[in-house]
């Protein structure tokens, strides 16, 4: 699980720098180097909005691990 945890935690990362990326610079990095909407920009775009998904589930844990 803890795996899992850092692939998603990665891809959630390399989300929020592309969406960074597009904010202060216009520029959308998943786009130069996978095509416009390609079919493989569309799994990484879904792959990343997944993960973030799943990265909701750290307040949970976060909150749990702190009542011992």
């Amino acid at each position: 699980m803890k795996t899992l945890d850092y692939i998603l935690l990665t891809l959630v990362v390399i989300g929020a720098v592309n969406w960074g990326l597009i904010g202060f610079l216009r520029f959308d990095l998943v786009r130069v180097l996978f095509g416009d909407m390609s079919i493989l920009s569309r799994i990484i775009y879904a792959a990343v909005g997944i993960s973030g998904l799943y990265a909701i589930s750290y307040f949970g844990r976060i909150r749990s691990a702190g009542e011992y």
